[in-house]
């Protein structure tokens, strides 16, 4: 189940003169992917990222964890 909502990656923080803090509707192109696309069917995936390796897991609620 992918529950990605692309409008929640178009909010930038900005600080303006006064020190208030607000936030402005930015347009963020994020390349977006299924999970079923990056699982294929398992519950468990590897990345490399600068020679480390991460963990993408599914948890049985159907949540993503990332570890080290």
């Amino acid at each position: 189940m992918n529950t990605h909502n692309p409008n929640e990656f178009c909010y930038r923080v900005r600080r303006s003169d006064d020190t208030s803090t607000r936030f402005d509707r930015v347009s963020l192109a994020v390349r977006t992917l299924s999970s079923n696309t990056l699982f294929q069917g398992e519950h468990e995936i590897g990345i490399e990222h600068h020679g480390a390796l991460y963990r993408l897991k599914i948890t049985r609620q159907g949540k993503l964890i990332l570890n080290k």
